[in-house]
C-alpha cells in the first residue's frame, strides 16, 4: 500500500466517529438528490465505493436489495456497522477494500455510488475504471464531491486550504476531468446536480482534528486570498464555501 493511502487510513481511523455525527455528511441536500437520480426499481445490488461513516450507503438501503459499503479504514466501517445496527439495516454489510482494486467480480453490481470520497483518490482514472468493471451491463456510476475551479488561481488556493486541513487529501477535480475519467472508462457520463456547501471553520478543522499551525495557515491563505478567490470561495471570518457536483456515467 502506498504512503498516501497509509496516511488516509491513519487520518480517518482517529476521526472516525466524528464523520457519523457531520451534518455536512449526513443531510446534504445532494443525498436525497442521489437517491433520487438512481430511479430504483428495489431490487439492486449497490456498492458505496469509499463509503466513510455510510450515510450513503444507509441512505440506499431501505430502497434496493442489499448495499456492500467499502472503505479503506477500519474505523469507517464500525462506523458504517453502527449506523446500520441503529437503523435495523439488515441489508447494508461493509468490506474493506481500496477503490483501485476493488475487491469483487466484474459485473457484480446494479449500481456503483460515491460520495465525498473521490477527493482521496491519487488515480481516479483507474478507481473509475474499477468502478466501471464491477458494473452490470446498463448499470450506473453516480459520484458526489466537491470540484475544483477550471481557474487555475481559485483552484491552487482551494486545494492549498484542503490539504493544510487534511494532509491525506488529493484533490478537488474538477468537472471536465471527471467528465474525462468517466469517458475513459467507457461510460456515457454527465453532471446531473451542482450546489454548493457552506464549512464553518471551526467546525470542518475540528471534525478532522487540523493541527492549530495547520488552522492558522489556512486563516493567513483566507486572509493573503485574491479578491477573485475569496469570491469562488465565499470566504468570510466563518469559513469558506465549495462548489460540488454529482456526475453520472451509464
Amino acid at each position: 500500500m502506498s504512503d498516501l493511502k497509509t496516511s488516509v487510513q491513519q487520518q480517518f481511523d482517529r476521526v472516525a466517529a466524528n464523520y457519523r455525527t457531520s451534518a455536512v455528511h449526513a443531510l446534504g441536500v445532494d443525498l436525497a438528490q442521489t437517491v433520487a437520480l438512481a430511479d430504483l426499481r428495489g431490487d439492486e445490488r449497490v456498492l458505496d465505493a469509499g463509503c466513510g461513516a455510510g450515510h450513503t450507503a444507509a441512505a440506499f438501503a431501505p430502497h434496493v436489495a442489499a448495499v456492500v459499503a467499502v472503505d479503506l479504514t477500519e474505523g469507517m466501517l464500525r462506523q458504517v456497522e453502527l449506523l446500520a445496527a441503529e437503523r435495523g439495516l439488515a441489508n447494508l454489510v461493509t468490506r474493506r477494500g481500496d477503490v483501485e482494486s476493488l475487491p469483487f467480480d466484474d459485473a457484480e453490481f446494479d449500481l456503483v455510488v460515491s460520495r465525498y470520497s473521490a477527493h482521496h483518490w491519487p488515480h481516479p482514472a483507474k478507481a473509475v475504471a474499477e468502478l466501471r468493471r464491477v458494473l452490470r451491463p446498463g448499470g450506473r456510476v453516480i459520484l458526489s464531491d466537491v470540484v475544483g475551479f477550471d481557474n487555475p488561481i481559485c483552484d491552487t488556493y482551494l486545494n492549498a486550504i484542503e490539504l493544510l486541513r487534511d494532509p491525506s487529501h488529493v484533490r478537488d477535480y474538477t468537472e471536465p476531468e471527471w467528465l474525462a475519467f468517466f469517458t475513459g472508462a467507457g461510460l456515457r457520463a454527465e453532471v446531473v446536480y451542482r450546489w454548493r456547501i457552506q464549512l464553518e471553520f471551526e467546525n470542518w478543522t475540528e471534525r478532522m482534528a487540523t493541527s492549530e499551525v495547520n488552522r492558522a495557515a489556512i486563516r493567513s491563505l483566507y486572509a493573503s486570498a485574491p479578491a477573485e478567490v475569496k469570491a469562488a470561495m465565499g470566504i468570510s471570518e466563518a469559513g469558506h464555501e465549495f462548489a460540488c457536483a454529482v456526475v453520472c456515467g451509464v
